[in-house]
């Protein structure tokens, strides 16, 4: 039966209130449901390439439809053809959580629709950006000389460090470019060959190509060699390449191994007095620096005190939703250098020491993303976040145990954090092609099962399965059914 439109549908305005109270009413009763019961769904979304654009009109309708056709459409087409990040047994990548208050406060970041690129489009929103993110560095026990700005993702916030770190080398490219240019060196960045591909990006994107990063080897533990690194930096500088740049990494993505930063700012100290203006220290604490949260995890983060910028996502480890990341910098004046730009109609008369978060980096237009992570720290406190982070501690301590008690398992890297990296290796089997496909086949397996999501990478030439947790929804029974599915898996190939 043809639903009926909202009485104000056809006009020339918005939605009208009674009709958004109801249609809300019952997209947060949706979202309530879901939560409740997605960890009955299939993590993977195991639908084919093509099949949703199938089951959708290859056209706009002319007239509007019903909300109630609409929210239909989002059971029976959207739903199929979603990988449950918020399922209890997704351990891909690194889990994540969308958790209620952060939900709730992407719901009024979107009713408020404010840009936050100016202080004045929204004093709220520059001074609670600016008040959560020294909150979450009281949290993360970082010094007070670091000022923060929230961006979408790491690999912006990455680029972002390179650019500072280019425009601090003082070679006049912010006015001048690169192109063209025969007094300009070539210019390096220096990072672990586990870094995230993030830099690699970032480099590309300022001009810097892939040539100009040169990977650093690691040590047994997958951390990066600073022998070696120091060894490159003074290579590169015989050979007249300026060197601009280095990103250490906590949590690297593979592994979730820890770049000894200490030894690094140190070298780098050593090295001041042959580079002008110094080597730019960039920590990528995306995922792991969170767990400096804890007391006992606080060491994670030794030497960001010399660093010059720092980054963590809220949206990895911290339950809030993707993207929200906190990207911290020692010296905001060689951002604003390097970004800074106000024609006229950006002018305002507003005094000199508001912060005009447009002049940090390269986006004007700014979500009021920190409402979400103001909503969660407050809703859990730090007693709370710190007693989820242990817990989810614990549950990869309990992985770990069952890997290293396991015949038939080996476990292939340390747990820093709660990433387990593993892979299957019967008596007898040394062949690495023939272990390569068991552990895919039985990967392969536990994914398309819809019980649990895992990922792989490869350590050492060896294919290695990961196990991330870090969802609050996920608990010890049900992590026990994912064990048992990698088992059942595991016996049936051997």
């Amino acid at each position: 039966m043809p639903q009926p439109l909202d009485p104000g549908q056809e006009s020339v305005h918005d939605m009208d209130p009674d009709a958004f109270r109801r249609h809300g009413h019952a997209v947060v009763d949706w979202i309530a449901d879901y939560l409740d019961g997605v960890g009955d769904l299939p993590v993977l979304s195991p639908l084919p390439p093509g099949d949703v654009t199938r089951s959708l009109p290859g056209a706009l309708a002319d007239r509007p439809e019903p909300m109630a056709d609409i929210l239909r459409d989002l059971d029976d087409v959207v739903l199929p053809g979603i990988t449950h990040w918020n399922h209890p047994a997704f351990h891909a990548y690194f889990a994540i959580t969308g958790s209620g208050p952060g939900i709730l406060g992407e719901a009024v970041t979107a009713a408020l629709n404010v840009n936050g690129m100016l202080w004045r489009t929204s004093p709220a929103a520059t001074e609670l950006e600016q008040v959560t993110l020294d909150w979450l560095r009281q949290l993360l026990g970082l010094d007070a000389g670091l000022s923060g700005v929230i961006v979408d993702t790491a690999s912006v916030a990455t680029m972002t460090a390179l650019a500072a770190a280019r425009e601090r080398a003082d070679l006049g490219i912010r006015e001048r470019g690169m192109a063209g240019r025969d007094d300009l060196p070539a210019l390096r960045v220096y990072t672990s060959t586990h870094a995230h591909s993030s830099v690699e990006k970032g480099a590309i994107t300022i001009g810097l190509g892939r040539d100009g990063v040169r990977a650093v080897p690691v040590d047994a533990d997958f951390r990066m060699d600073v022998d070696a690194l120091e060894e490159a930096i003074r290579s590169d500088l015989a050979a007249g390449v300026r060197p601009l740049a280095v990103v250490a990494t906590v949590g690297t993505t593979s592994t979730t191994s820890i770049d000894p930063v200490p030894a690094i700012a140190t070298a780098l100290d050593r090295l001041r007095s042959e580079v002008p203006g110094g080597i730019w220290l960039h920590v990528d604490g995306a995922y792991g620096g969170t767990a400096a949260m804890l007391a006992e995890r606080r060491h994670v983060l030794a030497g960001v005190e010399q660093a010059d910028s720092f980054v963590v996502n809220p949206h990895k480890w911290l339950f809030t939703p993707i993207d929200c990341t906190a990207f911290y910098v020692r010296e905001p004046e060689v951002l604003r250098r390097a970004f800074s730009l106000v024609p006229e109609y950006l002018r305002t008369t507003d005094a000199e020491d508001v912060t005009n978060y447009m002049d940090w980096g390269v986006q004007l237009g700014r979500r009021f993303r920190a409402l979400k992570l103001w909503m969660v720290l407050r809703y859990f406190g730090r007693d709370g976040l710190e007693a989820r982070l242990r817990f989810h501690l614990e549950l990869a301590e309990r992985v770990t145990a069952w890997v290293d008690a396991h015949p038939v398992l080996e476990r292939l890297a340390p747990v820093p954090f709660s990433t387990v990296c593993f892979r299957a290796r019967p008596a007898g089997i040394d062949d690495e092609d023939e272990l390569r496909r068991l552990n895919a086949g039985v990967l392969d397996a536990v994914n398309r099962s819809g019980e649990a999501y895992l990922s792989h990478t490869e350590l050492d030439g060896r294919y290695t399965l990961r196990l991330a947790i870090g969802n609050l929804r996920t608990t010890p029974e049900r992590l026990d059914r994912t064990l048992a599915a990698i088992d059942r898996e595991l016996s049936a190939r051997t």
